[in-house]
């Protein structure tokens, strides 16, 4: 039986056929489709803050990317470029939470490493031109930034990388403090682009999108943690 993978879903509202407009749990179709190419069965899982009880029939976690965590989560206000889902943030940080608790193996992507940052005590820079200088991490609408990111020694994502160094990115936010996780690679800019958690089964957060790539080190990886829970 395939391992049963979980995804969070984004909240936005969306129009198909004759519907216009209407509030929509989603999720890009990049993420379930590494996930089936590695292995895993996707299941999606809209917001739910009422209880964490899905990490217990779950094999592991994909926390997806979207809008900006809220700033209240680890002590700041929201900047004039932040933009929130606050329905999103409380059942995405139990769900957070109640994963890295139970060594359920993480996959973070995009916002999904900024969440994990927060979960694990850490912070956020809320608009990375501000902090940088310059939008290379977000070029333009809808145009994924290209960054060549250095891969810290004996972390798990140097092994599962390699040489390849090259990752593609869209975010104007980023990890500013990991809190109780690991710093796995930075860009060349200092950006943190990567964490991960050593202690546990599997716990990764990357700042790209490698689900866009169906990269199979990272989701084989990942998958690969998931099928060691059943």
């Amino acid at each position: 039986m395939r391992p049963v993978i979980g995804i969070t879903t984004y909240v936005e509202s969306a129009t198909w056929g004759v519907w216009t407009d209407l509030p929509t749990a989603l999720i890009p179709q990049d993420y379930v489709a590494a996930v089936n190419a590695a292995g895993g069965r996707a299941v999606l899982l809209p917001p739910d803050d009422l209880d964490a009880d899905v990490v217990g029939v779950l094999d592991g976690l994909v926390l997806s990317g979207g809008a900006d965590v809220g700033p209240e989560l680890y002590g700041a206000q929201a900047g004039p470029r932040t933009v929130t889902r606050p329905e999103r943030d409380s059942g995405e940080l139990m769900l957070a939470r109640a994963a890295l608790a139970g060594d359920l193996p993480v996959l973070g992507v995009c916002r999904g490493i900024q969440l994990l940052a927060v979960a694990a005590g850490g912070a956020l820079h809320q608009h990375l031109p501000d902090v940088l200088g310059h939008e290379r991490h977000q070029p333009a609408p809808a145009t994924y930034g290209r960054q060549e990111v250095t891969f810290v020694a004996g972390s798990r994502l140097s092994g599962l990388m390699g040489d390849d160094r090259g990752v593609h990115c869209y975010h104007h936010q980023g990890v500013a403090d990991a809190g109780s996780l690991t710093v796995a690679a930075r860009a060349g800019d200092g950006l943190i682009e990567a964490v991960e958690d050593p202690g546990k089964r599997f716990v990764l957060g990357v700042q790209w999108h490698p689900e866009v790539v169906r990269d199979k080190r990272i989701f084989g990886a990942f998958v690969e943690a998931a099928s060691g829970r059943r």
